[in-house]
């Protein structure tokens, strides 16, 4: 690896290997070799005048590159998609004749497009199935852990730990019902000719409609798809790109979202991400324990957030059947949104599957917050003792600032219950108030959602894909 040039990070640092060979030059080069060999096979089943003997020698060459011809004829041409059909009936002289036959550039350039993001959803959708299997351990494991509850990041209406879990993984099934139908309705280019109109198709094949029809129908087949898009210009249309990178940008939403809660409780020490024996979490500070993962999450989903915009203007900036300013930008944005967004669900499979959860620090927290919140049943209770509802309430209240200025202004602990067990017009004992104080009771059905969400949502998905969870991830940095 050369020191001297730029190296793309994504590739050195974040994304997994098979990630990157989908956008690599072999993946492209021997996709689009690919296609001109189903495109003659379903011209010649049609009728044109091919041979057995020049496909199979099509066949004999297709993953076997010369690079080195391709390359010294685009400095000539200035044209990737001519020189590769060159270098390509350089090997193939029996078939050169008949490579690209009644094709444009966007016949390869197009499909190609399509088949790699296809098979780019698809490495995410196994990234994801291993996402949800970790992550609805955690949520099962903790459903019944009371949590304190936050609005505004202010203290509020206790939940569980795992029930917060579940609002992680919603928002993930939520992206990966996208995922699911965006690569069920994947429709290849097909062949359609230099402006869509399939003239090309359609003088070879004598005006024959049918033919025509069927050869798209036929390439679709032997590329693995059900169907083409029906219209087309020269290009598809490149709102399919803007919706293939929507669903990237919502899975980066989803685990941004959750990556900041996590580098919140963290900083709470509730619950900690993974970190290493011999991990460094600051250069200056040795006791640090940073939430170095998390973070890397947060600052890749932002770039594919971002990028989804760009594909938008490009959608709609194009102009009539095609324009060329599109190439170049989508040649960057897209194998980079799926780098990316490989690398964020790598790395939140990492996270899930080792957090480590503080169970005397979260029920702490609870512990500080909890007094103030129960003092409307403290109030009830007292009454139900014969306590005068008006007078308590001035009582609670008055009691409930002081304890309030303590913990705020004195640093001290939360001492609202002991002044209330301390006055006498309560008439509660300390058994009778830790029973109000005890914190399972004010989850409501937060346990009962979890597993009513994981059995009637998770357990499903995980069922039907379980061949593909089990996936061993290695981090690289």
């Amino acid at each position: 690896m050369s020191r001297s040039t730029y190296q793309n990070p994504l590739i050195e640092r974040y994304s997994s290997k098979e990630m990157s060979y989908i956008f690599s030059s072999d993946k492209k080069f021997t996709t689009w070799r690919r296609l001109w060999v189903a495109l003659a096979e379903a011209e010649k089943d049609l009728g044109l005048p091919i041979t057995n003997e020049q496909i199979e020698e099509l066949k004999a060459n297709q993953d076997n590159i010369n690079y080195d011809v391709a390359i010294k004829r685009e400095k000539e041409t200035r044209h990737d998609v001519m020189s590769h059909v060159y270098a390509f009936g350089q090997q193939c002289p029996k078939a050169k004749g008949i490579i690209h036959l009644g094709a444009t550039s966007a016949f390869v350039g197009d499909n190609t497009d399509i088949i790699v993001m296809k098979e780019a959803l698809q490495i995410i959708k196994v990234k994801m199935i291993n996402l949800f299997n970790v992550l609805a351990k955690f949520c099962d494991e903790y459903k019944n852990l009371p949590a304190l509850g936050f609005t505004h990041f202010q203290p509020a209406q206790l939940t569980t730990l795992g029930k917060r879990g579940t609002l992680w993984l919603h928002d993930l099934l939520m992206d990966f019902e996208n995922l699911e139908y965006q690569i069920d309705r994947m429709k290849l280019r097909g062949v359609k000719g230099t402006t869509g109109t399939q003239a090309s198709f359609y003088s070879l094949f004598d005006n024959d409609d049918e033919k025509v029809e069927l050869l798209d129908k036929r390439l679709a087949e032997k590329m693995g798809f059900k169907a083409t898009f029906p219209v087309t210009g020269q290009t598809y249309s490149r709102k399919l790109d803007f919706e293939v990178l929507s669903i990237l940008s919502g899975i980066a939403q989803s685990l941004h979202k959750m990556t900041n809660d996590l580098r919140l409780l963290q900083s709470l020490k509730e619950v900690e991400e993974p970190f290493e024996k011999s991990q460094i979490g600051s250069s200056a500070m040795a006791y640090k324990r940073n939430p170095m993962r998390s973070e890397r999450i947060a600052s890749l989903a932002r770039y594919v957030i971002a990028g989804c915009q760009n594909t938008a203007m490009t959608a709609s900036t194009q102009w009539f059947e095609r324009t060329l300013d599109d190439s170049a930008n989508r040649r960057i944005i897209i194998p980079e949104a799926f780098l990316a967004t490989d690398a964020i669900l790598n790395i939140a499979i990492n996270v899930c599957d080792g957090l480590v959860v503080y169970d005397k620090m979260i029920q702490r927290h609870i512990d500080l917050e909890l007094p103030f919140m129960v003092t409307e049943n403290i109030l009830m209770e007292a009454v139900k003792r014969g306590g005068d509802r008006q007078e308590l309430h001035e009582r609670i209240r008055t009691h409930s600032m002081e304890a309030a200025k303590k913990v705020k202004q004195d640093g001290e602990e939360n001492d609202l219950i002991n002044r209330i067990l301390a006055d006498t017009d309560f008439n509660l004992s300390k058994e009778q108030l830790n029973q109000l104080l005890d914190s399972k009771k004010f989850v409501g059905r937060a346990p009962q959602q979890v597993t009513r969400f994981l059995n009637e949502f998770i357990y499903p998905i995980l069922e039907d894909n379980k061949a593909l969870i089990g996936l061993e991830v290695d981090l690289w940095v």
